[in-house]
């Protein structure tokens, strides 16, 4: 029989409903269970197309041995971080402090009354590298739990009041930073940069365009021909270029995988996140105004045919992600199975001339193009990940003047091929926050690229959200059949605000007014006066487990650094001043950040920019300054549509024709 999770609206929590495992979900009935039976609460949180979280779901979790364990010993509480960061982010707090990592699936074991006791990441079936066996681990708790209680009780309070107390200390306020953090942050890139691959450290290397943005921005801001402007456009084209010739970019299908394992770009982790394909097209879209050179929009159109092609809900918002893993010809279900290619495979399906271009121009190998480095366990073993071995030039040398456009049509021959295949699992859940981010990025990609459907799309996608998860002056976290009833973290207001913003660039009607309105609801449910930031606050048992204050631009930026360029951006195109005060108090708060950590916070830092050098407004009319302006990079800008023709620039109070 299925377990509680059966009745779950989350893709995760769906996969988890036929374990052995007496699976619940989050809440305080949960919390109350556990003290009835005077038992432990073991939480494990992941998120549906999360590779190691099906290898312990395989291990552990469908073993009947292991989950009768389990069920004897503890309440077992599943969450999906994805619908709830706030209760990820509380756990994943104690986890980094007592382990010095984290990562998922997270696995922590909690008391009654929601005090983490020990926590951990991925733990396998038996002892194994260093880690302890969960069972064996299971075991151990259960037993401290009945025979040395107080002593655990003890300790978890101690370390949860440790970890509250840090979470709710007043923000610390100073004035606005010197410009000396901008030189910081190109003197840290470019320290860390990697002259050979592109991209800052070595492997595993993440996308993360939050920096590379930033670099265009400051080389903007630096000012053309400028040594500085000069290193920060080499790092960041040197970066895009080698990540769109990688098998990081999906070469068949368009779109962008996770990360890469190894330094070259070439053997990725092959999930596919919609934010990752929201801000990246957004970086693509940047070097295209800058140089305005084909290879960039090429790759920007990808994207947005990847989105519309494949993650396209039918209501017209935008799925969260595609699995990593799939089920291979054998019955067997591996990571990069649907997005791999034997030798064979090809040689078969083209003719030779062709097999022998795709081979050479794909880097593909008869025994597979992986290497033990960047594939530990051997699940690519006589796979070829497909990633250009050739350059243009070397291509054309080769094969002649056509072969970039016959490669374009092998391409589509394979996709052809591939959609055959089981496909990966597609987590069909829709996120407001992500899908704010793909609605600026398609809102941009529509008026820079020209492409109605892009625009079309945003607008659709936006109308979704707004059906269907905003009421009453509350926006809600998800929706998948019906809403989650989880209300929005700042990360939802923040992201649909921004998508807002570029939909008003398009000449949205009602587009800037919903911005607003989401922008004073965020204001109401998540401004801290004491922390001067947007926080979530977690609750369990009518108390506040955690105050949490998202200050990292990672996979995805903070909240509270994209709402000060909202903010900004608002105050421009509205002229209120309480925006722009609101914006100043976040960047005050995030002053020692910015000075001592500024690869932390990117997204910050260029707000900083906007606000030191102001917004530049556009009033776009008809015209043929319009399509002049949609191939100019202008990091400062935001713009409206109005009647007439020509271009009207305001900055703060002096407006003038655009360009005199």
């Amino acid at each position: 029989m299925p377990n509680a999770l059966a009745a779950e609206t989350s893709p995760y929590l769906l996969q988890h409903k036929d374990n052995p495992v007496d699976w619940v979900p989050w809440g305080e009935a949960a919390f109350e269970e556990a003290a009835r039976r005077d038992v432990l609460v073991f939480l494990s949180i992941g998120y549906s197309t999360c590779h190691w979280c099906h290898v312990m779901e395989h291990e552990c979790f469908e073993n009947a041995s292991i989950a009768a364990l389990m069920n004897e010993a503890f309440v077992c509480v599943k969450v999906d971080r994805e619908e709830r960061p706030d209760v990820d982010a509380a756990y994943m707090a104690f986890v980094q402090a007592t382990t010095g990592q984290g990562g998922w699936p997270m696995s922590v074991w909690l008391t009654p009354a929601g005090e983490p006791v020990v926590g951990g990441t991925y733990f396998p079936p038996e002892d194994r590298h260093g880690r302890p066996g969960f069972p064996r681990l299971c075991r151990e708790l259960g037993r401290l739990w009945r025979e040395d209680r107080k002593r655990m009780q003890e300790a978890a309070a101690r370390v949860a009041e440790h970890l509250r107390k840090e979470s709710t200390a007043d923000a610390v306020v100073r004035g606005l930073p010197e410009a000396k953090v901008f030189g910081d942050f190109l003197d840290t890139c470019e320290s860390m940069f990697d002259p050979e691959w592109g991209g800052w450290g070595r492997a595993p290397k993440f996308p993360r365009p939050v920096v590379p943005r930033l670099l265009l921005q400051l080389a903007d801001r630096f000012g053309p021909g400028s040594d500085d402007a000069e290193s920060a456009l080499q790092m960041v084209v040197r970066t895009a270029d080698l990540m769109a010739a990688g098998g990081l970019q999906d070469q068949v299908g368009g779109g962008f995988h996770r990360y890469s394992v190894d330094r070259f770009w070439h053997v990725p982790h092959y999930e596919k996140m919609l934010y990752d394909q929201a801000q990246i097209l957004h970086l693509y879209l940047d070097l295209l105004q800058i140089s305005g050179e084909p290879k960039h929009a090429k790759v920007a159109g990808r994207i947005v045919d990847y989105v519309l092609g494949d993650l396209r809900d039918p209501g017209g918002a935008f799925h969260a992600a595609e699995d990593a893993d799939s089920v291979d010809t054998d019955g067997v279900k591996r990571e990069g199975a649907f997005w791999t290619w034997r030798a064979e495979e090809i040689a078969s399906l083209l003719d030779p001339a062709d097999a022998a271009l795709a081979c050479a121009a794909w880097g593909v190998e008869i025994d597979g193009n992986s290497r033990p480095e960047s594939d530990p366990h051997g699940e690519l073993e006589g796979r070829n990940t497909l990633f250009m071995a050739l350059g243009p030039a070397r291509l054309a040398e080769v094969f002649g003047e056509g072969a970039e456009a016959r490669l374009e049509e092998i391409a589509k021959r394979l996709a052809e091929e591939r959609s055959k295949r089981q496909a990966p699992h597609r987590d069909d859940k829709i996120i407001a926050a992500w899908n704010g981010l793909m609605i600026g990025a398609l809102a941009r990609a529509g008026r820079v690229l020209e492409r109605e459907d892009a625009i079309t799309a945003a607008a659709a996608a936006a109308d979704f959200i707004k059906t269907e998860l905003w009421a009453e002056g509350m926006l809600y976290r998800s929706w998948r059949g019906r809403s989650s009833g989880i209300e929005a973290f700042p990360a939802d207001f923040a992201g649909m605000i921004d998508g807002m913003i570029e939909l008003h660039a398009c000449g949205m009607d009602g587009a800037l007014d919903w911005a607003v309105e989401l922008q004073e609801a965020m204001d109401a449910a998540h401004w801290s006066a004491e922390r001067l930031g947007y926080v979530m606050k977690p609750r369990l048992g009518g108390r506040e487990i955690m105050s949490i204050r998202e200050d990292y631009d990672g996979a995805e930026p903070s909240p509270n650094h994209l709402a000060a360029v909202n903010l900004l951006k608002l105050e421009g195109l509205t002229g209120r001043t309480d925006f722009g005060l609101k914006a100043e108090a976040l960047l005050r708060a995030g002053a020692i950040l910015m000075e001592k950590h500024g690869f932390q916070a990117p997204v910050l830092l260029g707000a900083l920019d906007l606000r030191l050098r102001g917004v530049r407004k556009f009033s776009v009319g008809s015209g043929s300054e319009a399509s002049i302006l949609r191939a100019t990079y202008d990091p400062r800008a935001v713009f409206e549509s109005v009647a007439g023709e020509g271009i009207t620039l305001c900055e703060g109070m002096q407006c003038r024709r655009w360009p005199e």
